[in-house]
């Protein structure tokens, strides 16, 4: 009987991985099988009772009371009064929270996210000292107004109860809370004899220690055509609508809910990896507006269709408005905790959002670069021969994964021994080219008594408890697993030591850190996760929290390797799941995606809305985790993920290797000159991620983020631009001949290939080959590269910049170029090189674009500039005279790339001048 009972645990983990791989709807609840969601998109308009009263100002805050206007004791809605905080933040950020009254003593606090707001945001409050009173719609209702903004104020309609953001001289509307009357409110309660507030799904139980405690209610958006955002979902950029007369009767809402879903599908609304409760409006008619909720627990959120209250518009108090979107927004539990960007315009808004969830870190050089992975890379021999086999074809790359295999039993922190014997020498080696290793560290943590940090959590009481109470045992890949606390910041300092030189004994400063699996994922738990009831630190249930686990465990490894460089250097750490804030972690990918054609086209608009809700650094998978990808695939997604912000190939370890040289010497040919483009471009991609991380304006952009006032581009989720310079249109079906580009704004369009000029405002019909995607470079835009090919960044770091110009119809164009040391935080004490540049009226000048306190004082660069190529410049110029110096050069007929040696355009060679300084090219 002993045998039997050994192989049970390994039978049912056999069993349990292997049905987890394919998408399995049954697995999953939908939104009737949600209690909380069923019970919120059945109520009707005008259905909350609730009035404002006690209006007061406190602390800089306005302070109120939410009460009910008849107290019915079988009413879901609250019969005890809620708090209503508003307040006023610098550039136009309103923050409204409601929350039950701490001092009528409900049974525990509801939970608060921590650790996402930031603390310089708190410091730019904008302290109230009065509100007017106001009579709106003829009398029948008053109102508290305040000021937000300058042209912009904020009203809290009294009864009924209704919050928005206006114009303070048109009065018009951008945006508001509870217009349509849907707010509601379940409020915590003791249970009693009798009470049965038990969920089933499948197997699982839900105990609900505290009965239904969810919270919903309505955001409009107006002036809106659009509504993007709530990542993470596959699916269009544009979010569509999921309820009205016009949409399918059981269509489901977008949900919000982390979750570990293999092979999931390229179209659908359904919750993926992270959750951000984010989303963005864009219309003709009044530009960009924003709406957070700061709330970690699942979500369900509908976007509500033209006419979907048409049968209910006696009871509504919203102003009739053609540009208006409504969603309806619901949470299981939390508090109320949203926030109003009122933009005008879309980097607005990016820049609001990110002053208070953060801005976006700034990744070491390397890790803008590309990167090597697949599940998994055997042993020491098969990472040696990978690497060799990048340099004998001539394809540069910066960083090597390896995936759980590479453990002693699936121990994170360890190695196998056998197959990785000298794992510090093998990443010296790697090193020794400017390379770089990434290991996993995922969160289940194995339960082994022979495994010291189980060993060590287990005797500290760090993991999180199921609903007795008991260390919460689920099943991961390395068996019974148990899964550390990191709310608890004790928990998650101990966490960050593991990443000590000391404490990961194997690992070296040149090693990285992966963390997957980090939704949590349970193979045995419910929905493939941890079951709501868990307890965490504070009595906190995992229900309250769960969308923010994996933003802990990235939080904690980002620290850990912080604390490994003593401060100095830059993590890098990719994380599956995320949240709100992420983006000071790390880099995010797009999760286990599949070799299609359909996955490659949804790739874009998932990398976009990543990029508006913050993660600015993002990708997905090159050539499909799942499946074997067509040749012809796969060359097409290295054509398109050479300009992800996040740049990696991955596969899962049942498919065919594919490294790029497998493929026959013409696929070979064109996977190295992708990526080579992408190492091309890498100094305006550091450049863009500077932008980033000093405003949040995202690398990869959408097209109306630039042009804004160009309709046709507000649902385009076929192309997008990289920075403002660049646009991407990618080829998403098999054997194609042409492809439809629609080219936005005003100005011409320079064919990146070619040099050929296109016309701007017009969809071209434009002829591929295998060769590349469409790409175009905007006029009026300067752009760097590095053209010398290395086999890493790091050895391209003393390498000369080409500047390609791309004159407008005024014969002008400006851009800009960052440069620091690639690694360290000095740049945040101005150690640092930010270059202008402008051509106009024949002149290229060169300027300082760093403030007084930073710039080449204290950073400098031996750098020149050794090509000036000039697309669009008239015909007939041939010289230009260089100052300083005085000095004469030709103008000559060169290509736009060196490699492949496409296209002949006007070219200045070895103008020489240094990077770093200040200078003029005047053209004759």
């Amino acid at each position: 009987m002993r045998a039997p009972l050994l192989l049970y645990p390994l039978l049912l983990l056999l069993l349990l991985a292997t049905s987890a791989y394919s998408w399995k709807k049954e697995e999953f609840r939908n939104c009737d099988q949600t209690p909380f969601c069923k019970r919120a998109r059945s109520r009707k308009p005008g259905s909350c009772n609730l009035r404002v009263v006690d209006v007061s100002i406190s602390d800089g805050d306005l302070i109120a009371k939410l009460v009910p206007k008849e107290e019915n004791p079988e009413s879901e809605q609250p019969n005890k009064p809620l708090v209503l905080t508003l307040s006023v933040y610098q550039d136009g950020v309103m923050r409204v929270k409601i929350d039950e009254d701490q001092n009528l003593n409900p049974p525990k606090k509801r939970f608060e996210v921590p650790e996402v707001i930031e603390e310089d945001f708190l410091n730019t409050k904008l302290w109230l000292t009065r509100v007017k009173e106001e009579q709106i719609d003829g009398g029948s209702s008053s109102s508290s107004v305040f000021y937000l903004s300058d042209g912009y104020e904020g009203v809290l309609r009294h009864d009924p109860f209704e919050v928005f953001a206006r114009e303070s001289g048109s009065g018009k509307r951008v945006l508001s809370i509870n217009s349509n009357g849907l707010f509601a409110f379940e409020q915590l309660r003791e249970k009693k004899e009798g009470d049965d507030w038990e969920e089933k799904f499948r197997s699982h139980t839900d105990t609900r220690p505290y009965g239904p405690q969810s919270i919903s209610f309505d955001v409009s958006f107006y002036g809106a055509d659009f509504v993007y955002g709530i990542p993470e979902h596959a699916t269009s950029f544009a979010l569509k609508p999921t309820k009205g007369p016009n949409v399918e009767e059981y269509s489901e809402p977008y949900r919000l809910f982390n979750l570990d879903v293999f092979e999931y599908l390229h179209e659908s609304p359904f919750g993926l990896y992270g959750s951000i409760p984010f989303m963005i409006s864009h219309g003709k008619a009044r530009g960009s507006s924003g709406f957070f909720w700061l709330n970690a627990a699942e979500m369900q959120i509908d976007v509500l269709g033209s006419g979907w209250n048409s049968n209910e518009s006696s009871k509504i108090m919203l102003p009739s408005d053609k540009h208006r979107i409504d969603t309806l927004w619901m949470s299981e539990s939390g508090v109320v905790d949203t926030f109003f960007f009122i933009g005008p315009g879309p980097k607005d808004v990016v820049r609001q959002y990110t002053s208070v969830t953060g801005r976006p870190s700034m990744p070491q050089l390397f890790a803008t670069a590309y990167h090597q992975c697949r599940w998994n890379y055997r042993d020491e021999e098969d990472v040696y021969n990978v690497d060799s086999k990048f340099d004998e074809h001539d394809i540069p790359y910066d960083v090597l994964w390896l995936d759980i295999e590479h453990t002693d039993g699936k121990k994170y922190f360890t190695w196998d021994r056998v197959l990785f014997p000298n794992p510090e020498e093998m990443q010296k080696k790697l090193a020794a080219k400017g390379r770089h290793m990434v290991t996993i560290v995922d969160p289940h943590i194995k339960r082994d008594e022979s495994y010291h940090i189980h060993k060590e959590a287990s005797a500290k009481g760090y993991y999180v408890k199921d609903a007795t109470g008991k260390d919460y045992d689920g099943w991961c890949w390395p068996g019974s697993s148990s899964y550390t606390d990191l709310l608890n910041p004790e928990i998650r300092s101990w966490w960050s030591d593991k990443f000590s030189l000391d404490s990961y004994v194997g690992s070296t400063k040149y090693l990285y850190i992966w963390n997957d699996m980090n939704e949590p994922s349970v193979f045995n738990g419910p929905e493939v996760t941890m079951p709501r009831d868990a307890l965490h630190h504070g009595g906190v249930e995992h229900r309250e929290l769960h969308n923010s686990y994996g933003y802990y465990f990235h939080m904690a490894t980002s620290d850990g390797l912080l604390k490994r460089g003593d401060g100095k250097d830059r993590p890098f750490v990719l994380a599956r799941a995320f949240f709100a804030g992420s983006q000071r972690y790390g880099a995010i990918w797009t999760g286990d995606n599949t070799a299609e054609w359909e996955h490659l086209r949804v790739s874009v608009p998932m990398v976009l809305t990543l990029s508006i809700s913050g993660i600015v650094f993002s990708g997905a998978d090159v050539g499909g985790f799942f499946g074997n990808p067509d040749t012809e695939l796969l060359v097409r997604w290295y054509q398109l993920g050479a300009y992800y912000p996040f740049f990696r190939g991955h596969a899962h370890h049942d498919t065919k290797r594919r490294e790029p040289w497998l493929f026959g010497e013409r696929n070979t040919q064109l996977m190295r000159e992708a990526i080579h483009v992408r190492y091309m471009y890498l100094p305006y991609f550091y450049t863009l991620f500077r932008e980033a991380n000093s405003s949040g304006t995202p690398v990869a952009r959408p097209l109306w983020m630039e042009f804004p006032g160009d309709e046709k581009s507000f649902s385009n989720d076929e192309a997008f631009m990289v920075g403002n310079g660049l646009l991407v249109q990618g080829v998403y079906t098999e054997k194609a001949k042409h492809v439809s580009v629609y080219l936005p704004g005003e100005e011409s369009w320079y064919d990146l290939r070619s040099a050929s000029v296109y016309k701007a405002g017009h969809t071209h019909k434009y002829e591929v080959s295998q060769d590349s995607i469409p790409s175009f470079q905007r006029a009026g835009t300067i752009i760097p590269r590095k053209d010398r090919l290395r086999r890493s960044s790091t050895q391209m770091e003393n390498d000369p910049y080409t500047l390609v110009i791309a004159l407008n119809s005024s014969k002008a164009a400006e851009g800009e170029l960052y440069i620091d040391d690639g690694k360290s935080y000095e740049f945040k004490q101005g150690t640092f090189i930010h270059r202008r540049f402008t051509f106009s009226n024949g002149k290229l000048i060169s300027s300082n674009a760093a403030p007084s306190t930073a710039g080449s004082d204290t950073f400098s660069s031996e750098c020149t500039v050794e090509r000036i190529i000039l697309l669009g410049l008239s015909p007939g110029a041939k010289t230009a005279i260089i100052e300083p110096g005085n000095k004469k050069v030709e103008i000559e007929l060169g290509p736009l790339f060196i490699q492949g040696n496409r296209g002949s355009v006007p070219t200045i060679r070895k103008p020489n001048v240094r990077i770093a300084d200040d200078w003029s090219i005047q053209i004759l």
